[in-house]
């Protein structure tokens, strides 16, 4: 167990290595390094390392650990193989807020149209389905009618974004599609430590649950006579997702996938589904492959780079297809 999680903190510090190489210009391991402890006379090497490379690295391991978490957590709580942080509608309200911004207010400037401005709209459409769905929580104690109820909201809440994409000015539009695609490299270092403060509070409160879960996946009427608040315990993992999945959204856009297949990989290379070391290895695995998506998002290189959401569709979608026909097995 130990040599495993060894393995994936290795394979982990290896992508944000190569991360940091590889891009429109691929920098010698020596450069890089001298630009890491400050010892580079080169400006420009600094300005790519140091204020493009390494936090779009960080963005990419902040990330992947937040929505793989936000999966782990959703997974358990709907008994549902295939449920993810977006399951509840909450990266559809992001971008719901990010649509009325951008797609609403042509007449604003574009700095409060992007950056902060997005973020702003991001989390507060976050905030506001995750209300709704604790409101709906706290009168339906049925997950499958909430896990429908999460669905109907997001496809409302897409309802909207498309009736504002018809009617937008193609600029607002050109510039709600771009973010749609998802990007790592929009986070500076003003706001990777707000994403990162937030994130780190969503995982503290996911490991202080992960007690609970174990005892949810074997029945919530098990769950009840251990002594577990299953109602609490199902308010506190809808509050952790929205942490989790909408800063991610908020920060860097919806990013598909990562959520829904890393905890079957965490869980099938371990053999276990003890919260305690799923979590642990989740947060591994979402960071590696979203530092390899974004590696491999990096090879057209000076003619321009794959949007990252495409690159992760690409690597989920077939193991999301493996996840079905291999629980149809007998």
């Amino acid at each position: 167990m130990k040599k495993k999680l060894l393995f994936l903190l290795l394979l982990t510090f290896l992508l944000f290595l190569l991360d940091l190489l590889f891009g429109s210009v691929i920098l010698p391991v020596e450069d890089v390094w001298k630009v890491l402890t400050g010892s580079h006379p080169n400006p420009i090497y600094k300005e790519i390392i140091l204020n493009y490379r390494l936090p779009k690295a960080l963005t990419a391991i902040l990330a992947g650990a937040a929505l793989s978490v936000s999966g782990v957590l959703m997974q358990t709580l709907f008994q549902n193989p295939l449920a993810g942080p977006d399951v509840l509608g909450i990266t559809s309200g992001a971008s719901l807020g990010v649509a009325l911004l951008t797609l609403t207010t042509g007449i604003l400037p574009l700095w409060m149209t992007s950056g902060w401005g997005q973020i702003f709209a991001a989390s507060s459409g976050a905030v506001t389905v995750m209300l709704f769905i604790l409101f709906a929580s706290i009168k339906i104690r049925n997950t499958v009618s909430l896990l429908i109820i999460g669905i109907m909201f997001g496809s409302f809440a897409g309802a909207l974004v498309s009736i504002l994409q018809s009617i937008s000015h193609p600029d607002t539009l050109k510039l709600f599609i771009t973010w749609t695609f998802g990007s790592l490299s929009s986070v500076g270092w003003d706001q990777l430590s707000s994403m990162g403060i937030v994130i780190f509070i969503g995982i503290v409160l996911a490991f202080s649950l992960q007690k609970g879960m174990n005892a949810l996946l074997l029945g919530r009427n098990y769950a009840g006579g251990l002594g577990i608040s299953v109602k609490q315990l199902q308010i506190l993992l809808i509050i952790c997702t929205s942490l989790l999945a909408g800063t991610s959204t908020a920060f860097t856009g919806p990013i598909a996938f990562i959520g829904i297949t890393m905890p079957h990989l965490a869980r099938n290379f371990f053999q276990t589904s003890d919260h305690k070391i799923v979590l642990t290895a989740s947060i591994l695995c979402g960071s590696s492959v979203l530092l390899a998506c974004d590696i491999l998002s990096q090879l057209p290189g000076a003619k321009g780079t794959l949007p990252i959401n495409a690159v992760t569709a690409l690597f989920g979608a077939p193991l999301i297809v493996w996840i079905i026909t291999r629980n149809r097995q007998p």
